[in-house]
């Protein structure tokens, strides 16, 4: 690592010393300063572009040039004339001063180039041929070389820190509420600009009334031979050991509509679209209760299905088939929707050792062999009718289904070999409804209402020897005089939800406009649960506790009805967006025959502050309190087997938390010297949280230890006296010096919450830090190289126990475009993992690719490697109320493919 990075500095330092600088300023006839003015140097010997640059808000400007070269300078402005001068260099730096004239007063020079980045407005436009060195193959791989621009490992676009909402091509959604498919899936050679979309709102009526800084979106725009035409490409691989990718993907392009057809099938590990990527998968869809102070978020009932570390298993199968669709019959009306199946087959096996809190607690070695099926389906159908500048009206209908199997082989060191199968197969179904209504520019109306219907079904089942090491037996009433202790539990979760909202915006002028905003959500659950024995005989025995209901069925309603006033102003630099809204809200649940009620009324002030220093550079202050719900899960007091290690009761009579946020956020974007900066600082303090009571039950006749506890326990939620807090902050420094990339980032967590185990208060502390930096190359007719660090540190400290573990892990990734034809990418990385006494585990993960395509052929030719250093296992570490835990998770072996891909 040491020698490849001293190359890679030597390299560049000798590209800085062949070259000087030529700055300057650029001002207009008045002698006033131009911000954001394109300068340009064309090498009149070879007729391209060799360095551009933007000017900064005093109007300066930087090129890095060749010495002893020949150059056609032009300077451009929007409403001035283009000017068109000439220098040649030699061994010392150039300075110069331009002066712009109004386009009438001279005659505009034609221009023949094409600018890398131009600013419009809000709007960054890339030239992505300006950035690509020939090795790219997807979205992805244009959009690092972006300055301003990350693209994380999941695939998810960031902009100057912030996350891209939503991703278009030719103005037409790309799978709405995802940007990893995009990344992934289109190809780079269709990619002529990249237009990035600040301040970013659908609803052209309501830019600028609320805070849409924060909102980002992409814009694809095709190459010519792209549109009216299908393209895209169609791969398929074989390898040893029956190993197979096929990758067909289609996309067509028209002003009327466009069709996108991707698919996936293979059996090498590589994930399209993960169960993760389902349950963040949106659609696109806003609450309408957002930004009212109301908190209530119904909670999934998943059974928690082990998840990929990575997007690695022991044994990976995947199917994946997405369809996305745009329709115009008329230019007042839209439609467009989506279909996403995602299957896969999978294997895991995991060993963890888990040191709980308790001391009385002995520490517990597992081992586990798992199977999971799943089959996950995702729809969305749009429609966007606009007759007029004034009136504006959204449907969208929107849903999921899945069935979801996993079946669980297990041992543990206190408990033996316990057999566990989980399955699932719920579905949700959601429709909005948006009208968005002018009356004139100083009166605009926007109706919003959503509604959400969720069925779940999860199911669970363990089977195990009787053992006095299993406490569960009295608290369920079960019968010990089977061969084995077969318990199972059946759960059914619906709910009906409805949020509706009201906003009106009096215009007053251009910077100042009042906010009224009434609206209601509606909330209604039902929760029934049985737990239940299979008996030897294959009958099914109901179970009965004098201690505790084994069944539940519950009925909760939950409504909240409220009025907010907001104002905004701008004042110079200064942005100013108080508000209030005041809630009145009303809970009731019913279970065993009986009804708990709380009624009352709340008033929850919120405020943001922007100080602007500059188009590209700003600072936000924002402060919100919010009131926090509790879902039906939380509330049912009957027992709900959770897995064999833990049952969990619910408590009726929860409260709600009250929660101050307070976040400050820096963004700073220099198209002058390619300087991006972002930070944010976020604090939360939540009063009377709900946390959970825990009790380990004992083991009675334990020799030597009469106070020994099981690994078992009940866990109940209730309000503690006691306020969680939470500190976040994260920030990055990137710079561009000419071709080359750097970027320094990190992230650091505090978080401190109270719970009660065995009736004794812990005050659980987790700090966490990442700290990450990367240098890479951008180079057209070299070898292009990137080296970085990245570093984790985890702390835990539970009050009797405390643990540090530590990942450090650098990496080099290699990627060259060579004789015209070929492109070799290589990927390394190396995992150390410790505690605060021993190395834990290293490890190193290799993958390459060489492919082959003849200039002007539509075939491509490659072999592909993964996990080529045939690395078995790694490592990951968690904590929670109960224990940490530090795990070795097994991972598929090396796979070599060799593919054909033929582009259309």
């Amino acid at each position: 690592m040491k020698n490849i990075l001293c190359i890679l500095l030597c390299f560049i330092a000798q590209t800085t010393i062949a070259q000087i600088k030529l700055e300057g300023v650029v001002k207009d006839s008045v002698g006033k300063p131009l911000e954001l003015a394109n300068v340009i140097a064309l090498n009149k010997s070879t007729n391209t572009l060799e360095s551009y640059g933007i000017t900064n808000n005093e109007g300066r400007f930087r090129l890095a040039l060749k010495k002893n070269t020949t150059y056609s300078i032009k300077v451009s402005f929007i409403g001035l004339a283009t000017i068109n001068d000439s220098i040649t260099t030699k061994e010392v730096d150039i300075t110069k001063e331009f002066v712009m004239k109004p386009d009438n007063e001279l005659k505009a020079v034609e221009l023949t180039y094409e600018m890398p980045v131009t600013i419009k407005g809000d709007t960054i436009v890339y030239n992505a041929d300006s950035f690509k060195n020939g090795s790219e193959k997807k979205l992805g791989d244009v959009l690092k070389k972006l300055p301003g621009v990350e693209v994380t490992d999941e695939g998810e676009i960031e902009v100057e820190g912030k996350a891209v909402t939503k991703v278009m091509v030719e103005g037409k959604d790309f799978f709405d509420g995802d940007s990893k498919l995009a990344t992934k899936n289109i190809p780079a050679d269709a990619i002529d600009k990249v237009e990035v979309l600040k301040n970013h709102n659908d609803v052209s009526q309501m830019r600028g009334l609320g805070n849409d800084e924060d909102n980002v979106a992409i814009n694809i725009k095709l190459k010519e031979g792209k549109k009216n035409f299908w393209f895209g490409e169609i791969t398929g691989g074989l390898g040893p050991e029956e190993r197979y990718v096929a990758n067909p993907r289609l996309f067509y392009y028209s002003p009327k509509y466009s069709v996108n057809i991707i698919t996936d099938f293979n059996n090498i590990g590589s994930i399209p679209f993960t169960r993760r990527d389902y349950f963040n998968f949106t659609g696109g869809f806003r609450s309408a209760a957002r930004n009212t102070g109301t908190n209530f978020n119904v909670a999934s009932s998943d059974i928690g299905f082990l998840t990929l570390r990575n997007n690695r298993a022991k044994a990976i199968d995947s199917k994946f088939g997405a369809a996305n669709f745009s329709y115009t019959p008329k230019k007042t009306w839209d439609i467009s929707g989506f279909a996403i199946y995602s299957g896969s087959r999978t294997e895991l096996q995991e060993n963890s050792i888990n040191d709980y809190i308790d001391e009385n607690t002995p520490d517990e070695i597992t081992g586990t062999t798992t199977r999971q099926k799943s089959d996950l389906g995702l729809f969305k159908l749009s429609s966007t009718y606009k007759p007029n500048n004034n009136n504006q009206l959204d449907y969208d209908v929107f849903g999921k289904v899945s069935q979801q199997t996993e079946t669980q082989d297990f041992f543990s060191s206190l408990l033996g070999n316990i057999d566990e199968r989980q399955s699932q197969n719920p579905f949700s179904f959601n429709q909005n409804l948006n009208y968005y209504y002018t009356l004139n520019e100083n009166h605009i109306f926007a109706l919003e209402a959503q509604h959400l219907y969720q069925d779940e079904d999860p199911f669970y089942n363990a089977r195990l020897a009787q053992s006095e090491q299993f406490r569960f037996t009295d608290l369920l009433g079960l019968n010990t005089s089977q061969t084995f202790l077969d318990i199972a539990q059946d759960r059914r979760v619906k709910t009906n939800k409805v949020d509706a909202r009201l906003d009106y915006w009096y215009v007053l002028n251009q910077k100042s406009n009042i906010n009224i905003t009434a609206g209601a959500t509606l909330s209604s659950q039902q929760f029934d649960s049985e737990i239940f024995q299979l008996l030897d005989s294959g009958s099914k025995l109901s179970l009965f506790s004098a201690q505790q209901d084994v069944e539940n069925n519950v009925n909760y309603n939950f409504s909240d009805t409220y009025v907010g006033l907001h104002y905004k102003i701008k004042t110079g630099k200064f942005t100013f967006t108080p508000g209030i809204t005041a809630h009145a809200y009303n809970v009731n649940n019913t279970q065993f025959g009986s009804e708990f009620k709380d009624t009352f009324t709340r008033f929850l002030p919120d405020a943001n502050i922007r100080i602007q220093f500059k188009d590209s550079e700003n600072l936000n202050l924002a402060y919100q309190m919010q009131t926090d719900f509790t879902d039906v899960n939380n509330l049912a007091e009957g027992l709900v087997f959770n897995n064999y290690n833990s049952i969990f009761r619910g408590n009726r009579t929860l409260e709600n938390a009250l929660s101050h946020n307070l976040n400050l956020s820096y963004f700073s974007f220099n198209l002058f010297n390619y300087t991006n900066i972002f930070a944010f600082l976020n604090y939360n303090k939540r009063i009377d949280p709900i946390r959970n009571r825990s009790q380990f039950l004992t083991i009675p006749g334990t020799s030597g230890n009469p106070d020994a506890l099981s690994t078992n326990s009940v866990s109940t939620p209730f309000n503690s006296n006691f306020a969680d807090e939470t500190f976040t902050a994260n920030g990055r420094f990137e710079r561009m010096f000419g071709k080359v990339k750097a970027s320094l980032g990190g992230s650091v967590s505090l978080s401190k919450f109270n719970q009660e185990i065995n009736g004794i208060r812990n005050v659980n502390e987790s700090f966490t830090q990442s700290y990450q930096t990367r240098i890479s190359t951008n180079f057209r007719k070299a070898p292009n190289i990137e080296v970085g660090y990245n570093l984790t540190i985890n702390d835990y400290d539970q009050g009797q126990n405390s643990n540090r573990f530590i990942t450090s892990s650098p990496f080099v990734n290699v990627d060259a475009y060579f004789l015209k034809s070929f492109i070799f990418t290589a990927d390394y990385s190396y995992f150390n993992y410790s505690n605060e006494e021993r190395t834990i585990n290293n490890y190193s993960f290799l993958k390459a690719e060489l492919s082959y395509q003849k200039k002007d052929s539509q075939w491509e030719y490659s072999v592909s490697g993964t996990n080529l250093l045939n690395t078995k296992s790694l490592n990951q570490d968690n904590s929670n109320s109960f224990l940490t835990s530090t795990s070795e998770y097994f991972i598929q072996p090396r796979y070599v493919i060799f593919s054909v891909k033929y582009n259309l």
